[in-house]
């Protein structure tokens, strides 16, 4: 499941530089895949579906920072719990009802985003919804 940030969000950036996917942007900052990831160029989602890296794309909140789900493991592969949840004074990062994904998901999404593997099945329309989005 991806973290999301709740309206609660005071701003204080303190979950930006936490993330090890940099998926957490602030409000009004339009966000790439290639940010913190080593994907780059033209990328292969598979069924002929073809993400483009290094584009920018719209930002998901323009109000206050927030996390783009398909870029968001939960920090599984990195630390033990979501690092922008630990240091959030405010208990603002919490679980998106949205985007549940197993482990075994979002270990596949981070050897995707990291590690050049192709993207984990069921995966593919979590990262079209992002940009539809933008």
């Amino acid at each position: 499941m991806a973290i999301r940030i709740t309206d609660d969000c005071i701003n204080c950036g303190a979950c930006e530089p936490e993330c090890p996917n940099n998926a957490i942007y602030e409000g009004g900052i339009q966000w790439r895949y290639r940010d913190g990831t080593s994907l780059s160029g033209q990328v292969d989602l598979g069924n002929g579906i073809m993400l483009d890296a290094d584009a920018p794309h719209a930002p998901i909140s323009t109000e206050y920072y927030y996390i783009v789900p398909s870029k968001c493991t939960e920090c599984m592969g990195f630390h033990e719990e979501p690092q922008c949840a630990a240091v959030c004074p405010v208990d603002c990062c919490l679980p998106d009802p949205n985007h549940v994904e197993s482990s075994e998901q979002l270990l596949a999404k981070k050897a995707f985003l990291h590690e050049g593997a192709p993207p984990a099945p069921g995966i593919i329309e979590v990262y079209l919804e992002d940009l539809e989005r933008a």
